[in-house]
């Protein structure tokens, strides 16, 4: 049984600047940095300059990359820790992004950017309500005929052969995944563990998987229009089996 909230969990806390870093750093290369750059190029089109918006844009490896190609770009992420790297990269780089503390839930800039994007598995946090208010959010920041996005786990391929847990080990310490599927209302709940130094974080969270036709649905309830489901940035073309799907959406 699970004890989250219907709406919340502590983002700050599960996505720990530290532990995230800790983790994950090492498999977030400059050359996979620069490899899905490449692909978001041909997906999205970007030919430059363009104005770009990377919601819950972490420490700014796409958006300082972008910035780099001559486009104008603008960060926003809920964590300041997050922010703070993306800022000391951008300097590394003399490249200028705008960074900004900010919820998606809540941004209100109308008819500002040609491209959008909420990357590796940013969206599905929050309610449906909420993730359909994100999506409301990006519409209206678009600039008419412009492009959103998206990527998540392809919900029917991760049900058919999901682990009950995962584990990541580096010099002793440990993240550990319990992971469950909560089919009523279509959540993918991960009751994550973290062991570092003897200390153990317990950091909970879920994030709801759309199937394609829900995805449509709430596109065109939040006034945008499915223009492609693709099974990852590579543009291969979506399955049942694919792991991941890559949504993009145009703007009317």
């Amino acid at each position: 049984m699970n004890n989250l909230t219907q709406t919340e969990f502590d983002v700050e806390a599960v996505f720990d600047v530290d532990d995230y870093l800790y983790f994950y750093r090492e498999s977030l290369t400059d050359q996979r940095t620069e490899a899905e750059v490449n692909a978001l190029v041909s997906l999205l089109e970007l030919d430059p300059p363009m104005e770009i918006l990377d919601l819950a844009c972490g420490f700014g490896r796409h958006a300082n990359c972008l910035a780099a190609l001559g486009h104008t770009v603008t960060g926003i992420d809920l964590t300041p820790g997050f922010l703070e790297i993306a800022r000391q990269d951008a300097e590394k780089r003399n490249v200028s992004v705008i960074y900004q503390q900010g919820d998606m839930r809540l941004i209100t800039f109308d008819d500002k950017f040609d491209r959008l994007m909420l990357l590796f598995t940013s969206f599905g946090y929050f309610t449906d309500e909420e993730n359909l208010q994100v999506l409301i959010n990006a519409r209206r920041a678009l600039k008419p005929g412009g492009l959103l996005i998206f990527d998540t786990l392809n919900r029917d391929a991760l049900l058919k052969d999901m682990r009950p847990y995962s584990v990541i080990e580096k010099d002793g310490n440990l993240m550990i995944d319990r992971l469950s599927f909560d089919g009523l209302q279509g959540r993918f709940y991960n009751n994550r563990i973290v062991i570092r130094d003897g200390v153990r974080k317990d950091k909970p969270f879920f994030i709801r998987l759309y199937n394609p036709n829900e995805i449509e649905t709430m596109l065109t309830q939040a006034g945008l229009k499915l223009h492609h489901i693709f099974a990852g940035l590579e543009g291969k073309e979506f399955s049942s089996d694919a792991r991941r799907m890559v949504v993009i959406a145009r703007k009317p």
